[in-house]
């Protein structure tokens, strides 16, 4: 599932090629992904002009004239793919096309059809049911070892599952759970609530940097993931610890190994020499 990396990725990709422009032409290709497509999109969506690409947390927000937007989630295996033209023959799994008055098409991959296509009217976005509960983000100024801090007061769930949980911080996933921890020297499995006032601090910083590195070399491709020009991002070869097991710590060397527990789920790597 794409994180908040890949998400500002294709964010930046698209901006340059949609930002200003007008559609001129909308194929939806089905009724539904996730969800049903939103009603008369194509004809709602044509002779729109985009004002604007945002992101709030691992969704990509499209501002049009008018003061709509559309709401798209990547899903599992979602990509936006620019091409300079519509393709003579659309790929199969192409759900989702826009073209636009300066030439180059934008379409909607989504092999597994996880993704979803919504619309916002003006001033539903903050009541919206997908966005409204979601906390803040976290390469903003919202998300401070201070209001962390009393986010994490009193709570006795993993730290991992808090930094999972979009209504404390947006857009971490499990890949970037576990390397932020790791490079905070934070156990995966420690109560929330009892992380010291410096631990709180190490773990917003880590969570800053490591989000930070992810979106410089282009997110983390380990199966769909792709920037819109085609190309993959990179910072897989950067992992510490996400899918490591059984190797050596980076930080601590070959008389320390990654580890791999399971919670909820869900797969946490960390090694217990430097993470205690």
């Amino acid at each position: 599932m794409p994180e908040l990396p890949e998400v500002e990725t294709v964010r930046r990709g698209l901006e340059p090629v949609l930002l200003g422009a007008t559609f001129t032409q909308v194929l939806v290709r089905r009724p539904n992904l996730r969800r049903p497509f939103p009603d008369r999109l194509a004809e709602r969506l044509t002779g729109r002009k985009v004002t604007a690409l945002r992101r709030r947390a691992k969704y990509l927000l499209v501002d049009l004239s008018g003061g709509d937007a559309l709401l798209i989630h990547l899903g599992m295996s979602g990509r936006m793919v620019i091409s300079p033209a519509r393709p003579n023959d659309l790929d199969k799994h192409d759900h989702f096309v826009m073209e636009t008055d300066r030439g180059p098409v934008v379409r909607f991959n989504d092999a597994r059809r996880f993704g979803s296509v919504d619309w916002i009217a003006p001033g539903e976005e903050a009541g919206h049911a997908l966005l409204r509960d979601i906390g803040p983000e976290p390469l903003g100024d919202g998300f401070s070892p201070a209001q962390f801090a009393n986010a994490l007061a009193g709570r006795i769930a993993p730290i991992k599952a808090v930094l999972l949980d979009q209504r404390y911080v947006a857009g971490i996933g499990n890949i970037y759970a576990c390397e932020a921890l790791h490079k905070a020297a934070i156990h995966p499995a420690r109560a929330a609530g009892d992380l010291t006032g410096a631990e709180t601090s190490r773990l917003v910083e880590a969570v800053k940097t490591v989000l930070a590195a992810a979106i410089a070399a282009g997110g983390s491709t380990l199966r769909d993931h792709q920037q819109p020009n085609g190309e993959l991002g990179y910072f897989q070869h950067r992992f510490q610890v996400y899918g490591r097991s059984d190797e050596a710590c980076p930080r601590c060397g070959a008389g320390a190994v990654i580890e791999r527990l399971v919670q909820s789920g869900r797969s946490s790597f960390f090694c217990a020499t430097c993470q205690p």
